[in-house]
């Protein structure tokens, strides 16, 4: 052995006896890229990485359970290192969703929470990573422009929640404002960041939403039959999954047919679920990022649902389409989709369906559908399209036919910060749907 492929050989060998001890994930690739072991360590292989029974992963000499001894590995290295052949030492790709299960549990009472540890694992792993990195701001706005923005509206609760006479009012400059139509669209002149209007915050049930016929259009519990209306749990969900609000400016026409849903619009403003870590609140005014949409089919109208991801969330930089979604929060866009075609089954009411096959489009067509929203909310705001029982009150919108001045503006009763009333204990009820996670 030449003085070069000795010293590489040292060099190797006190580099595996510092990883080894960690893992079983180094010997399976070392494994897999020695052809001589033959066939009998193909499988341990081919099944997915770190494939070890769970006993084995603590222990010091996983070497000789995964198929390979400590010697054969070593001379593969050093012949590796004298070619310059990469062995494969960094730790390969996050293995996909099935990997997860069959890496981590043999048993299979025990793979969902093996999985969901897992998950979290890499999801907390990615934030402290990034938490120690200076992420570049998404757009030509800094974070504390963003963050200004914001912070230029205050909320007037009027009412106590769960209450008929709750109202949740917006205001900019000590003046009221709708967030249907004075809030702009979009945060930044390169119109890649846009605001949203948080309505529910995540895990609560109260069916909160921008009242289109009041004046101002504040935020209120939706009531049906005369009853405060609340989504029920559908096992193994609680309340809604996201921050659910609205794009501001945005509006989904009932008097056009979408020509790929063949069917109208919902007449509401374009509904938003943000994914960030954060738990919003109502009235909160987020700017957020475009990454995908759905096309839910409700009641035989077209309701789209807009994936965002807040800017300021430590997934943000790395959230940029759908396809991330899945690669960084696994099982969030099928759980999305189920929630959203169940979630009024304890109703009495049948399944919803949804175009395209339940596909979440991805950020490209999303921003079409905004767009597109934009528009039909433009043509209701100048009149060429009709209001309907849609209040279109506002303060700043220009050439719009119901601009109010200040002066105008309804009397509105104090701010009141009052606590919640109590509400049934159904509510909290937990309903299993039978084939909902098919």
């Amino acid at each position: 052995m030449s003085l070069q492929a000795t010293f590489a050989y040292s060099q190797t060998q006190q580099r595996l006896r510092c990883l080894f001890p960690l893992s079983g994930r180094a010997n399976h690739l070392f494994v897999n890229s020695h052809p001589a072991r033959g066939p009998a360590s193909t499988p341990t292989v081919s099944a997915a990485y770190g494939r070890c029974h769970r006993r084995q992963i603590g222990r010091r000499r996983p070497m000789h359970r995964c198929g390979g001894s400590r010697t054969s590995a070593l001379r593969a290295a050093a012949a590796a290192a004298t070619t310059g052949f990469h062995m494969g030492l960094r730790a390969p790709p996050p293995p996909s969703y099935s990997h997860h299960i069959t890496a981590l549990c043999s048993s299979p009472s025990s793979r969902i929470p093996s999985q969901r540890t897992a998950q979290i694992a890499r999801h907390l792993s990615t934030s402290s990573a990034s938490s120690g990195q200076t992420r570049q701001p998404q757009s030509s706005f800094a974070p504390s422009t963003l963050n200004a923005m914001a912070s230029q509206y205050n909320l007037r609760k009027v009412g106590a929640p769960n209450t008929l006479e709750h109202r949740v009012y917006i205001e900019k400059d000590g003046v009221a404002v709708s967030p249907f139509h004075d809030i702009p669209l979009y945060a930044n002149q390169e119109q890649t960041i846009l605001n949203m209007v948080v309505e529910i915050p995540r895990w609560t049930n109260a069916k909160l939403e921008i009242s289109k016929e009041e004046v101002l259009n504040p935020i209120k519990q939706d009531i049906k039959k005369g009853k405060l209306r609340y989504v029920r749990n559908c096992f193994p969900h609680k309340g809604y999954l996201w921050n659910y609000g609205a794009f501001p400016q945005t509006w989904e026409d009932p008097n056009s047919i979408h020509p790929e849903t063949k069917a109208k619009g919902d007449n509401d403003p374009l509904d938003v679920c943000e994914i960030g870590e954060l738990v919003g609140y109502t009235g909160q005014v987020k700017q957020v990022k475009v990454l995908g949409v759905m096309a839910l089919l409700d009641e035989e109208e077209t309701d789209w649902k807009v994936i965002v991801i807040d800017v300021n969330d430590p997934l943000a930089a790395k959230l940029n389409d759908i396809e991330d979604v899945e690669r960084h929060l696994p099982g969030l866009l099928r759980a999305t989709n189920e929630w959203f075609r169940i979630y009024k089954i304890p109703d009495g009411k049948p399944e919803n369906q949804f175009a395209f096959t339940g596909e979440c489009k991805n950020k490209s067509y999303a921003m079409d559908v905004v767009r597109e929203c934009a528009e039909a909310w433009d043509r209701l705001m100048t009149g060429k399209a009709p209001a309907g029982e849609v209040s279109t009150a506002n303060v700043s919108v220009a050439n719009s036919t119901n601009r109010l001045a200040p002066n105008e503006l309804p009397a509105l009763p104090p701010n009141q910060e009052l606590p919640p009333a109590k509400i049934d204990s159904s509510i909290d009820k937990w309903f299993f749907i039978s084939g909902a996670s098919a």
